[in-house]
């Protein structure tokens, strides 16, 4: 069985590794010279204490190679759509069944042997080209502090496995439901971007629980480097949040927002204030306006407003990563099942 299956693939495989090997020389040849770009840029701002500005000052690898980087988000749907939705639904197309599953070979059997290979050769595939782009995002994700950011988490770490094996199974399992290639490539690839939608959007944020840090309306307080912020904003002394106004000035040039205070929450002292205040221009950022302090600053102050910031720390990327995969093993996993439930009890 395991003879034939390479006879049946060896076009497939030959393709891929030669897609793979394609990526990872180009993938390593720029990963190197980004690489060394960084360490003498880290380098040159340690002797001369400048390194809070590298991120504003430095520009790493080609736009290009990180367009191709992103592209890679659809290679397991590709395995998916092309490999895996005809396992079933081009054998019983083509007629292959009724010779293939009247033999000593049970359906299970069969089923279990293509299956098993091409699940392996996903992950194995989905693995390496996450570690290409892993070890090639290394400096990037130094510099930008962006890996647990949606997309650059996709495409790192061990998630992108997880996403190869969904895929597949989706592909195998659409296409023992439905027997036919081309609704097994819809159904797969509507599946496969639906499922990744929802589980970025909707469930990732919710992994673990978020933290959520108050602070002073006159502090510069940032989350730490490489957060993930999921919302930000004030809070009055009740901690009801408080919803900015579309303009930061009216049309009378007097401010509608003081330190990302809405002026219409202010106590009537504060807005006492804030005629006096002057001008705010437009280019001047909401929440900004009160650095030299005095009385309207003093006010705010001791009306107990605070600033809030809610986020997922960077250093949980490898716990989010492995709950991801998990997620998506399981689900690969139940697709499956399905696939054998369907092969064995449906006939040929």
């Amino acid at each position: 069985m395991t003879w034939l299956l390479w006879r049946q693939y060896r076009l497939q495989a030959a393709i891929a590794a030669g897609l793979l090997a394609a990526f990872a020389l180009l993938l390593l040849v720029t990963g190197a010279q980004m690489a060394s770009q960084w360490h003498s840029a880290v380098s040159a701002c340690t002797a001369d204490h400048s390194c809070g500005s590298l991120a504003n000052s430095l520009s790493l690898g080609n736009h290009a190679v990180y367009d191709l980087t992103i592209f890679s988000l659809a290679v397991p749907g590709v395995i998916g759509l092309l490999i895996g939705a005809p396992v079933v639904a081009g054998e019983v197309e083509s007629g292959t069944v009724n010779f293939a599953w009247t033999q000593s070979v049970t359906r299970g059997r069969w089923l279990m042997a293509k299956a098993g290979w091409l699940l392996l050769a996903a992950a194995v595939w989905g693995g390496c080209v996450s570690a290409l782009v892993t070890w090639w995002s290394g400096p990037r994700n130094a510099l930008y502090g962006n890996a647990l950011q949606p997309n650059n988490f996709d495409m790192q770490g061990i998630v992108p496995v997880g996403y190869a094996l969904f895929g597949m199974a989706l592909g195998i399992a659409a296409g023992a439901l439905l027997r036919r290639t081309l609704p097994a490539i819809a159904v797969t690839l509507a599946g496969f971007v639906g499922v990744r939608v929802v589980v970025a959007q909707v469930f990732r944020a919710h992994y673990m629980t978020a933290v959520t840090t108050y602070y002073s309306v006159m502090s510069s307080w940032r989350p730490p480097a490489g957060s993930w912020v999921l919302g930000s904003g004030v809070v009055d002394k009740s901690g009801q949040v408080l919803a900015a106004p579309d303009m930061v000035v009216n049309q009378n040039g007097v401010p509608n927002v003081i330190a990302g205070i809405p002026v219409s929450d202010l106590p009537a002292a504060c807005k006492a204030l804030v005629a006096t205040f002057g001008k705010v221009t437009r280019a001047a950022p909401s929440g900004t306006g009160l650095q030299g302090g005095g009385p309207l600053a003093s006010c705010i102050q001791s009306a107990r407003f605070r600033q809030f910031a809610t986020y997922q720390p960077i250093s949980r990327f490898w716990a989010f990563q492995s709950i991801e995969t998990v997620i998506f093993l399981a689900v690969a996993a139940a697709l499956i099942g399905v696939a054998f439930a369907v092969i064995r009890r449906r006939d040929a």
